[in-house]
């Protein structure tokens, strides 16, 4: 099988190249980047070319194709217009894709086009939380691909971590300071970047179509989260710690939104059996030891 990923310099990407060249199944993968991507491997071909140069050429031959979507593929703002024309390029890709003949597609979203939900399953209606310009997207980029492509893969997992979890996942993890939040504090999952990638290769297997959400099954406070990762922390008033993601964002270049801190008063929780029971998919990370491994 010959893979195509876009968006491969992303963070999961360094987890999701080197198991897709490790599976006997694959025998060719091509990562499409604007950025160069840091990886080397017999089988493994880059290509630094943005997803909305047009991958005609790049396509023709390739049995799949997988988006990883990373958060700079889309736009900051959530208006109806910036929605449409960040989803519009993403939408021509998958468009291109099926003109070519590639045979499996594969869309990497995300747990937060539910927004708050408990035990979501993959036919809970899509409200992600209004403003968060990155789920807004996702979901309208899903309800196109669910019309257009039915048979397309589209993977819903929840907050990634491992080594190569995003930089503002790691620096969240590895400060000490966490929101003291109202009582039942919201809760969260997270998927192991490794287990993530299981599941991308599972979803090559012909019979995968539809959504599936990916997470661990344990559930954590943010609190936990960080405590899991640094012993000890500090607990500040919702108010002080809004003031220093606003500090982080504007001072030190830190790449988060600071409207995470309204998103993170609410729980979010999603059903993975349909990942397990048909996918065959399974974590082999708890959440305390992916978590660890942030």
């Amino acid at each position: 099988m010959k893979v195509l990923v876009t968006d491969a310099a992303a963070a999961f990407g360094r987890a999701l190249l080197p198991a897709l060249c490790r599976s006997e199944a694959v025998d060719e993968v091509t990562g499409v980047d604007a950025l160069r991507i840091e990886f080397e491997h017999p089988k493994f071909h880059a290509v630094q070319l943005a997803v909305n140069g047009g991958l005609s050429e790049v396509l023709r031959g390739r049995d799949a194709l997988v988006h990883l979507a990373s958060h700079r593929s889309f736009a900051r703002a959530s208006s109806v217009e910036t929605i449409d024309a960040a989803v519009r390029p993403v939408h021509r890709l998958f468009q291109e894709a099926h003109a070519a003949g590639v045979r499996r597609l594969v869309h990497l979203s995300t747990a937060a086009v539910y927004g708050p939900a408990v035990h979501a399953n993959e036919q809970s209606p899509l409200r992600p939380f209004a403003g968060f310009a990155y789920a807004e997207q996702q979901a309208h980029l899903e309800r196109l691909l669910e019309i257009d492509f039915p048979h397309c893969v589209r993977l819903r997992p929840h907050v990634i971590v491992g080594p190569h979890a995003h930089a503002t996942v790691r620096r969240l993890l590895r400060q000490p300071f966490y929101p003291r939040l109202a009582h039942p504090e919201p809760l969260f999952q997270c998927v192991h970047e490794d287990d993530l990638a299981n599941a991308v290769l599972l979803s090559l297997h012909p019979d995968a179509h539809g959504a599936y959400n990916i997470a661990a099954e344990e559930s954590f406070t943010l609190h936990d989260a960080i405590k899991a990762r640094r012993g000890f922390t500090f607990g500040l008033s919702v108010a002080a710690a809004a003031s220093l993601v606003r500090f982080a964002a504007r001072h030190l270049s830190a790449d988060i939104d600071p409207r995470w801190l309204d998103r993170a008063t609410h729980t979010v929780l999603i059903n993975c059996r349909r990942a397990i029971t048909e996918l065959r998919w399974h974590c082999r990370y708890t959440a305390r030891q992916a978590l660890a491994a942030t």
